[in-house]
């Protein structure tokens, strides 16, 4: 063996950086664990597969009824590529065995067992985190909405759930991973979905630019109502029943513990709610149907990563803090002239890493059956904490600088945004040829396709 050789295995080595044919090692097929551990997390899989529904209703409630069926179509799409990108790519990245990045091809026969469990088959576990990589690129779909073109999105949802999301899997849940060695908590994605999917999100945002309309000449912002808060209210339930599996299923097993994960993400799911009614009460003087929705969503962001750690009663603070975060950061993202017409960002990633770091913070050791479970500051213990805020820094970091090239390439190739044109008359018509419901929304058209004020603010955002 030469020099060089030995010098690129040996780098190889230390960054943790493989590719090699996955081991034949195959399950109990005799044990019952294994049937029930794999049929309730095929079941979990499909509940997550069913969030899709979920966030579609979300986003074509919250968005203008020239553009639900475009909205429609990114959420199929997200599941398609998705899948796509994770089977061929991304699980393979997400599960190499490196420590920071690597990619070994683990596909195998029908009884072999996954990577990271004794007693699940490749084929279920491979299903359960598909569904994760295709909801972390459909958190994009809300925030780039009504100005995004089809093309684009297809390209960077493709990149999302086949690179950027596995690497940081890689990261947290595959247990060689340098931030799961650390003692990192993150049971079922606050960061590594949410957060990953929210900061892809607000650099897409950035770079693409507001909806005309959206802010006056002094950067004031202008409602830009959805056409249906029923359908929107619909998809929060959706993800509210489905956010059982999401939680539950990430134990990767049916133990006696999802019953305390479950009660914890209903808490989350009420107090998160409740804050979003007190600051939707105090910031915008009303109860705002739309804006409490969002809260419960970020209420159960804040509690996904700790599900398993916290107790009843830390839940409730947590997602009550979250429901607050996510009613005021949608102001927060208007008074920087940031367009996110669902509120994708707040729920997602200010919720995600608040999530984060709140596990440092109250993590209960007898909140895990059995008890001597981790600690967080309140109970402590102050490294779990250190642990947590080097873990958000870090994958934020990550997403945001892997975005911000995304983006930029395909702002400069002239993909990102649809013209001023298509963008007024509707992306269902200029996209697809297909109204989601009757075109009679652009009869107004021409008219202001002709508008110098229009083509002016265009040029100048984009």
């Amino acid at each position: 063996m030469g020099r060089k050789t030995r010098t690129a295995l040996a780098v190889i080595a230390a960054t943790g950086l493989w590719m090699a044919p996955a081991g034949a090692q195959t399950v109990d097929t005799s044990d019952p664990n294994v049937v029930l551990d794999n049929v309730f997390i095929l079941v979990c899989a499909i509940f997550v597969i069913f969030m899709q529904a979920g966030f579609a209703m979300v986003e074509a409630g919250l968005t203008r009824a020239k553009n639900a069926a475009h909205m429609m179509l990114k959420n199929l799409l997200d599941f398609v590529v998705g899948a796509t990108g994770f089977a061929l790519v991304g699980y393979h990245l997400a599960f190499s065995g490196a420590t920071y990045l690597g990619f070994r091809w683990l596909w195998s026969g029908p009884d072999a067992a996954a990577p990271v469990s004794d007693t699940l088959v490749m084929p279920v576990h491979f299903l359960f985190n598909m569904a994760f990589a295709a909801a972390t690129a459909t958190i994009v779909s809300g925030a780039l909405a009504e100005r995004v073109q089809f093309r684009a999105y297809f390209a960077y949802s493709a990149v999302l759930s086949a690179i950027i999301y596995p690497i940081v899997v890689g990261w947290v849940w595959n247990p060689a991973g340098w931030l799961a060695e650390r003692g990192f908590i993150d049971l079922a994605g606050s960061t590594v979905v949410h957060a990953v999917g929210g900061m892809a999100a607000l650099v897409g945002a950035i770079v693409l630019g507001p909806r005309i309309g959206r802010f006056d000449e002094n950067g004031r912002a202008l409602p830009i109502p959805g056409h249906n808060v029923p359908l929107a209210v619909l998809g929060v339930f959706i993800l509210l029943i489905c956010w059982f599996g999401f939680n539950a299923g990430s134990l990767l097993s049916a133990d006696v513990q999802i019953g305390s994960i479950a009660l914890v993400t209903a808490m989350g799911a009420a107090f998160g709610g409740l804050g979003g009614i007190v600051a939707s009460w105090l910031t915008v003087k009303t109860p705002d149907v739309t804006l409490i929705g969002n809260g419960l969503l970020g209420g159960l962001v804040s509690v996904t990563a700790g599900a398993l750690n916290l107790n009843m009663f830390g839940a409730m603070i947590v997602a009550f803090i979250a429901g607050v975060i996510a009613t005021n950061g949608v102001l927060l993202l208007d008074r920087f002239g940031v367009d996110d017409p669902v509120g994708a960002i707040p729920v997602h990633l200010f919720c995600g890493g608040w999530g984060t770091l709140a596990v440092g913070i109250f993590a209960d050791p007898d909140a895990v059956v059995g008890g001597g479970g981790p600690a967080g500051l309140l109970y402590g213990g102050v490294d779990l904490l250190v642990t947590q805020a080097i873990g958000v820094v870090a994958v934020w970091s990550f997403v945001a600088l892997a975005s911000v090239g995304l983006f930029l390439v395909l702002k400069e190739i002239g993909w990102l945004r649809v013209s001023a044109e298509h963008e007024m008359v509707g992306l269902d018509l200029a996209e697809h040829a297909t109204p989601a419901y009757n075109d009679d929304y652009v009869e107004y058209a021409e008219e202001l396709f002709d508008s110098e004020e229009i083509d002016a603010w265009y040029d100048e955002v984009v």
